[in-house]
């Protein structure tokens, strides 16, 4: 009876993440085929599985705009490179410190770091701060320093995996070596510690990659969007495809209504491709790193 019931409950949660998982890659299909989908099709009868009439429209505008949709690709990936790199550098060595138990006033910081989880000064000082007070308006800076360089649950996440899931044996015996705490840090947390670096490195990095408020807020000019910032400025205003068309091309002559959709398409290929690849350390990572008591 127990490998009968077993069996039973180990089929019914296969049926039950498998319609999950349909459910989940739906939306992404209807994304692709609404963006090959005929822009006045979509625009009188909406979006559809099964659409009427097809159409590369879309895409063949995205080609004629290939310098800007580039250009954002670039920015796009280099604020990702960068945001990623300097921000787990910062969330690591924090969470190191962190994770020491005779670190002096380990305990304010502490409660510091869940103290940003909890309150913030609101939108309108973050603002005044950045643009008046570091100038980072207008600036490849407004796309990497707000919100996103540190995360304080990336911070503690990474903090227990060391506390919790590293031996300190081998933190001791290397400082018996003579190994300082940076040294320790560098030859044996970080080797040790591959599954929460990359569960963590993946999320800073989806973060940069479909960030597209900092745009919004800090962004007046346009050669400075990202590729979530031009899809934003899309979806806000189908003249912004107008005023930044190639020279003569007329609105009418523009898909407004299924070109939203091949940027979307063509703005989350690059995390489609690269999920897979971490996927694997994201339960370890996660499960791991997680609060334990």
């Amino acid at each position: 009876m127990r490998r009968s019931d077993q069996k039973y409950w180990e089929l019914s949660a296969h049926i039950v993440l498998i319609i999950m998982s349909f459910l989940a890659i739906m939306p992404f299909v209807l994304l692709l085929i609404a963006s090959f989908t005929d822009d006045k099709v979509a625009l009188l009868q909406g979006y559809s599985y099964l659409p009427k009439k097809l159409s590369l429209a879309a895409y063949g505008y995205i080609w004629n705009e290939a310098q800007t949709i580039l250009r954002a690709y670039g920015i796009t990936i280099t604020i990702t490179v960068i945001g990623t790199l300097v921000g787990m550098m910062i969330t690591t060595m924090l969470a190191f410190m962190l994770s020491r138990e005779g670190l002096p006033g380990r305990k304010v910081l502490n409660f510091l770091l869940i103290f940003t989880m909890l309150f913030n000064g609101g939108l309108v000082p973050q603002y005044i701060l950045y643009s008046s007070t570091f100038h980072i308006k207008d600036t490849l800076f407004a796309l990497i320093v707000p919100n996103l360089l540190m995360n304080a649950f990336n911070v503690i996440l990474v903090k227990n995996y060391f506390q919790y899931s590293l031996p300190t044996e081998l933190f001791e015996a290397a400082r018996i070596d003579g190994a300082s705490e940076f040294t320790v840090f560098k030859i044996i947390a970080l080797p040790l510690s591959k599954p929460i670096l990359a569960t963590v490195g993946m999320m800073t990095a989806i973060s940069y990659w479909n960030d597209w408020q900092n745009g919004m807020y800090y962004l007046n000019n346009t050669k400075l969007f990202s590729i979530q910032s031009i899809l934003n400025a899309i979806n806000n205003s189908v003249q912004f495809l107008a005023t930044n068309s190639i020279e003569g091309v007329r609105m009418d002559e523009i898909p407004s209504t299924t070109v939203r959709m091949a940027i979307c398409v063509v703005g989350v290929i690059p995390i489609i491709i690269a999920y897979p690849f971490f996927q694997k350390y994201f339960v370890k990572g996660i499960t791991m790193g997680a609060v334990k008591g």
